[in-house]
């Protein structure tokens, strides 16, 4: 009788100890009063019985910055990626987000990504077409994720089997299944940039993302482990409106004579020739919708400016205004102030690790409570690795943990 119950309360103890899964689902551009401007039944049932919050971007709160802090918990100035597009001194070749010179370069791509911190520590991970997953780290080109989907590889996957695939990794034998799988959803980015972010089109794909992530996490607690996975939804940045009218030149700004390059787009980093920094600051600087800083000089709270990718000069446009070479036909932009609340992102999370019906606090005094980068730090503690040192927080993020 007594071995019977040794066994018992042994096996008992070893099902508590099975690690638990988590699956992050970035949507792009996914701001964080969708939910409430729309119909969207699926994240307000995440909310009822898991984490519901308002994520702070890192600046510029633009998408392979923002994607690629999530997964290292490094601001954007220390990992170096410091917009979609900026020049580096380094090798004197710029960096673009369509250009795949640049773009597969690990010269580009600083910081540890956390699947990469927890490989090294025996925990495998999946990753479908998130920024730098599919980047050749470490000196023999090996530091990739278990599994991973190469964003050109032909053909190039849609919603739907980006979907099967998360479902896929996570229906694999134990010891091949990976602990945590991160995916990446164009939109509703896409529909937010052409027609705004308050529109008919932006709520009929915000809706239809939302239908989807339902299906995926139906689909996922139906596994036999399905009560042990941690599914979190949130994304890179926000949405503001923008228009022609609100926009300023930068040639019409600036003597072409004073300048050695002019690159980047919310914000923009400018490069000018030797004698004329004073003058091209001063110039800009008149203008009243533009911030602009020295390099080494952009306000503490930005954690932003001292890469040298960033040029002399340093022009953020104010929320809802363009400063470049032709205003956009878009109605719809990202990439400003990442304290703005229209750049701020939705977050929902539920599972084992996560409290039940709690609305995480947005503010903690004048600090935000809830940034992006503190993701790294809390994966890291739904994993059980040794994080790499970050920008990031965990205390700052706990108050969402069980």
């Amino acid at each position: 009788m007594k071995r019977s119950l040794l066994a018992l309360s042994l096996l008992v103890l070893l099902a508590g100890c099975r690690p638990n899964y988590t699956v992050v689902i970035s949507l792009d551009g996914f701001r964080w009063d969708y939910p409430e401007y729309y119909d969207m039944p699926f994240m307000d049932s995440l909310a009822a019985v898991g984490v519901k919050a308002r994520m702070e971007p890192s600046f510029p709160s633009s998408t392979f910055p923002n994607h690629y802090t999530m997964a290292t918990g490094l601001v954007p100035d220390h990992h170096g990626l410091v917009n979609n597009s900026f020049w580096n001194p380094d090798t004197q070749h710029g960096y673009a987000i369509m250009d795949k010179e640049s773009r597969y370069d690990p010269r580009y791509y600083g910081g540890e990504p956390i699947w990469l911190t927890a490989q090294r520590q025996g925990v495998n991970c999946g990753a479908v077409y998130w920024v730098g997953s599919d980047i050749p780290f470490g000196p023999n080109g090996k530091g990739l994720p278990t599994y991973y989907r190469h964003w050109d590889a032909d053909p190039h996957w849609n919603f739907q089997e980006r979907v099967e695939e998360v479902v896929r990794l996570l229906s694999l034998p134990r010891k091949e299944r990976p602990r945590l799988v991160m995916a990446y959803f164009d939109e509703p980015d896409h529909m937010g940039h052409v027609y705004g972010p308050i529109s008919a089109e932006c709520k009929a794909q915000a809706e239809q993302m939302d239908s989807l992530m339902r299906v995926l996490y139906t689909r996922l607690k139906a596994l036999p482990h399905g009560k042990r996975i941690n599914f979190i939804v949130t994304g890179d940045h926000g949405m503001a409106d923008i228009s022609p009218e609100r926009f300023i030149s930068w040639q019409e700004a600036l003597p072409e004579e004073w300048t050695e390059r002019v690159t980047g787009n919310l914000p923009t980093s400018i490069w000018v020739k030797e004698g004329c920094l004073e003058q091209a600051y001063e110039r800009l600087s008149q203008y009243e919708h533009l911030n602009v800083w020295k390099h080494g000089e952009v306000p503490e709270y930005l954690h932003y400016g001292t890469s040298n990718r960033l040029g002399d000069l340093i022009v953020s446009p104010q929320l809802g205004w363009q400063f470049g070479f032709a205003p956009s036909r878009s109605l719809g932009a990202h990439g400003f102030d990442c304290k703005e609340t229209d750049m701020m992102v939705a977050f929902r999370a539920v599972g084992p690790d996560f409290k039940e019906g709690y609305e995480a606090p947005f503010t903690d005094g004048e600090q935000s409570a809830f940034r992006n980068i503190d993701l790294y730090p809390m994966l890291c503690k739904l994993l059980g690795v040794k994080p790499a040192p970050v920008d990031g927080s965990l205390e700052r993020i706990q108050s969402i943990l069980r």
